[in-house]
């Protein structure tokens, strides 16, 4: 793991008595035990949790302060040896006030008490009956457990060696409030935020909990541990379920159980190297840190946990939801894009016709059906379309069935043109042996097929509608100014393994079933260019995967890769990580390799590339997306892959 910028958090939900200080001390030691076997290195704990936050008037006891004190120098003893920041809640008594606050601590040491900023006094809640608002303060420094040491709300934790790794804490209602303290923070450097609650629970609330951590996470770039109260809390009036979750920039990491009855805590690792990557691109976030300039002071640790293994879901599929409804609501969407996206360039330019070429793959599928569809929404005659299939050397009977199958039954106009001809006559023009099938030989066709297209949407008043996906486009794996060329590319930022599950949803929701057993048999039918003559048994011989690699591996890699800017050795680590259970490492390190070199010396094509519309995170337009130049040198990440140890 080292190098990687992974750090293992934890959120914990300790069983506590109500003003048993001594007894929720274990209690929250037990835990950090069990967490330090497990190599966390950053544990957030809930708020008011040594004394409990449900004690109300007995905040008015002496003996309970001065115990949760004691206790709270007894867990600094217990943990003076162990390489953990550790964040506990408790009332703090400062003169005649008393703030609710996080203490801070590592290896023995307070570094920092942080006081609760909003206290909720409406409702259930009547905090300013006990404690005060940290805008109260008169000071920055308290002596607490015979230690000098900040107490603010304007302090921030950073680690010595792992530069990401910033923390930022608040209390509760401060994350409830119309400006938490958190935004402040993370603008400030904060890339993790702790948040300690003791939030009670009813019917509903659970998930707008979660709605209100994943929107400030998202918002704020940052990774956000949320730790609740649970089991122990008075259920005088309230229930409290031990709700605590993990995020990382809107994605949900980890979540307790509810209403456990016995101490719980969950951990996973967070990647500062992403978030920092989100916010690098993302110069809003630096425009508003500029504007909020607000000084902090900052504490420091160095915990150095090491040689872990990642627990966290490394996505196989990253452009492919796992939950069976979200991806077909993204099906739904990235189909409406495809079609609002021609439907604005139809009506543009007034066209006649949309010319698309059919070779019975995934991907001129897919814009034929994007076609007939923006056909339906713009109430034109699906005639319009110009679908023409265009056999030749390498063409099996099984793509061109369904080619043919697949236009007359969506209805649009009908045209096969064979190619073999004029691309003999090529040949004998430029003197090619036909017997040697390169390069030439595959290009030609091509290009031939493009001609064709071109010069059909001269005579019909039309356009060439693309049918390149993004993962061809980032492997090159196209022939410049052959299928890499045309007017509109409707498939040009989806990926090839997604462009599957789109066609199978629209096969089942859009389209009736005289049409569906087609397009099934598509899906089943290997990737290919079909630029090579069939073999023996007339079956596709040239097969794009045993040549570029598989999809499935080049789609991550461009996910990690564009997104997130990773270094190959990390890129590597995850790939061998989500395919540990498919692909042997020097299979993984042989494609990823390829991709380096084709990614950067295939950049020309996309510097042409035609319009199209953006469907996700990731794409290679060279006016939005991608600016890179043309001859980079791949040089760097080459070398870094020699260094890499199989």
């Amino acid at each position: 793991m080292k190098g990687y910028n992974f750090v293992r958090v934890g959120a914990a939900v300790p069983k506590i008595e109500v003003a048993n200080c001594k007894f929720n001390i274990e209690s929250i030691f037990e835990i950090i035990k069990d967490a330090e076997k497990n190599k966390v290195m950053v544990l957030n704990f809930p708020e008011l949790c040594v004394t409990g936050y449900t004690c109300a008037d007995l905040f008015y006891q002496a003996s309970l302060i001065d115990e949760c004190e004691n206790s709270i120098n007894d867990l600094l003893d217990m943990t003076s040896n162990i390489d953990m920041l550790i964040v506990v809640g408790a009332p703090v008594k400062m003169g005649s006030t008393l703030y609710n606050c996080a203490i801070a601590m590592y290896k023995g040491k307070i570094l920092c008490i942080v006081p609760k900023s909003y206290l909720p006094n409406y409702g259930e809640f009547y905090e300013k009956r006990w404690f005060s608002m940290a805008d109260d303060l008169n000071t920055l420094s308290v002596n607490y457990c015979g230690q000098n040491t900040f107490i603010s709300t304007k302090v921030l934790i950073q680690h010595e060696t792992i530069k990401d790794l910033c923390i930022g804490i608040e209390i509760c209602e401060d994350l409830w409030s119309a400006i938490a303290p958190s935004t402040f923070q993370t603008l400030a450097g904060a890339s993790l935020i702790l948040n300690l609650s003791a939030s009670n629970d009813y019917v509903g609330k659970g998930e707008y909990r979660k709605a209100i951590v994943e929107s400030q996470s998202s918002k704020c770039m940052c990774a956000y541990i949320y730790s609740s109260a649970g089991f122990g809390e008075s259920s005088t009036d309230l229930v409290f379920g031990g709700q605590s979750v993990i995020y990382e920039n809107g994605l949900l990491l980890a979540e307790t159980e509810k209403y456990k009855m016995v101490s719980q805590y969950i951990y996973t690792e967070i990647d500062t190297e992403k978030l920092a990557t989100y916010r690098q691109r993302n110069n809003t976030f630096a425009d508003c840190a500029g504007k909020y300039d607000i000084e902090y002071e900052k504490v420091y640790f160095n915990a150095n946990i090491d040689n872990f293994e990642l627990t966290r879901l490394v996505d196989a599929t990253p452009f492919i939801p796992k939950n069976k409804n979200i991806r077909n609501e993204r099906c739904n969407e990235i189909f409406n894009i495809q079609i609002s996206g021609l439907a604005k360039r139809i009506e543009h330019i007034s066209a006649k016709a949309l010319i698309v070429g059919i070779s019975g793959g995934l991907d001129s599928t897919l814009a034929l059906l994007v076609c007939a569809k923006t056909c339906d929404k713009l109430g034109l005659d699906r005639k319009m379309i110009k679908a023409i299939t265009m056999p030749g050397f390498g063409t099996t009977d099984r793509t061109y069935n369904n080619s043919v199958e697949m236009i007359k039954k969506i209805g649009a106009t009908f045209r096969e043109i064979n190619i073999t001809n004029s691309v003999l006559q090529h040949f004998k023009d430029i003197k090619h042996d036909l017997k040697n099938a390169n390069v030439v030989y595959e290009n030609s066709q091509a290009r031939e097929r493009t001609q064709i297209l071109m010069d059909i949407a001269n005579q019909e008043g039309g356009f060439v509608i693309g049918t390149g996906d993004l993962s061809e486009l980032a492997l090159g794996w196209a022939t410049y100014n052959g299928d890499q060329m045309s007017m509109y590319g409707v498939n040009a930022s989806i990926p090839k393994t997604l462009i599957r599950y789109i066609i199978k949803w629209i096969a089942d929701n859009e389209f009736n079933d005289n049409i569906k057993n087609v397009l099934l048999d598509v899906l089943d039918t290997p990737v290919s260019p079909e630029l090579l003559p069939p073999d023996k048994e007339g079956k596709i011989s040239q097969k794009t995967e045993e040549i570029v690699g598989p999809y499935e591996l080049h789609d991550f890699f461009i996910y990690n890769v564009l997104r997130f800017g990773y270094r190959p050795d990390k890129v590597f680590y995850l790939a061998c990580k989500a395919f540990e259970k498919k692909y042997d490492k020097e299979i993984i390190y042989k494609w990823l390799k390829n991709f380096y070199y084709r990614f950067f010396s295939q950049q020309y094509k996309r510097t042409c590339m035609p319009d199209g519309p953006k469907v996700g995170s990731v794409c290679l337009s060279p006016r939005g997306d991608l600016r890179m130049p043309t001859d980079a040198s791949v040089k760097i990440w080459i070398d870094q892959m020699e260094n890499i140890s199989l």
